[in-house]
């Protein structure tokens, strides 16, 4: 299993932070539909557009723990948001999340359904071990869809970094382009994260995501950190 860590200090920093991380092999991203996704999204969507459901906003506990540490660590939250509320508000807005493979497919639909922060590395593409830690400010950084731009994340800011550069700005903001999980990427990690401490939510998000993705991989493996 790949090694992924949160460091000591911002271990200390937030102790409620919770960390799921699920590793799919084998993962078959390009051999046809993933039905139980589909209908995962289906689901959402329909639920907002009846008026039965609608996403987490920064009212919401979940999210307004997120909103905390992203001021903690010295980002605006209202200017630089979390994904989950990030995803969220672009659900609620729009009555429907973007369809872009089945395996980011899977985890936004997790991620939306619990108000979870969650994200995918691609682990063809990573260089060694992934720690969550304050940047130092001599890192890179190139966002995803944006591969010709370097950006540098400033000293303190929470990360996601392996041995090249940072894989995630603002904790679980913006991913990087170098890791991301297209269709043809075989062996992904994915996260779930929570600040809501030692609660069932994570788990059970976990469960759900594990469900979609076995179908449709060799194996998926999950630990916590936290």
């Amino acid at each position: 299993m790949p090694d992924l860590h949160l460091h000591p200090a911002v271990a200390a920093a937030f102790p409620a932070a919770r960390i799921a991380v699920l590793t799919a092999r084998g993962v078959r991203g390009t051999t046809g539909p993933w039905p139980a996704t589909e209908a995962a999204l289906a689901r959402l969507e329909a639920e907002l557009a009846d008026g039965d459901w609608h996403p987490a906003d920064e009212h919401d506990p979940r999210i307004a723990a997120w909103h905390a540490a992203y001021r903690a660590f010295g980002t605006n939250p209202r200017r630089v948001r979390p994904s989950a509320d990030a995803l969220g508000r672009r659900l609620a807005k729009q009555g429907a999340l973007p369809r872009i493979n089945p395996a980011v497919d899977s985890y936004n639909a997790v991620s939306v359904r619990h108000a979870l922060p969650a994200g995918a590395f691609d682990l063809a593409a990573v260089d060694g071990p992934i720690e969550v830690r304050f940047a130092d400010g001599g890192e890179e950084f190139t966002p995803l869809g944006e591969p010709g731009t370097v950006e540098r994340p400033r000293p303190g800011e929470v990360v996601y970094a392996d041995a090249a550069g940072v894989l995630t700005r603002h904790w679980n903001h913006r991913d990087a382009h170098r890791t991301r999980v297209t269709e043809h990427a075989t062996d992904v990690l994915f996260v779930l994260e929570t600040m809501g401490g030692d609660g069932p939510e994570l788990d059970t998000a976990a469960e759900e995501l594990s469900t979609l993705l076995a179908p449709h991989s060799e194996s998926v493996t999950v630990r916590r950190l936290g």
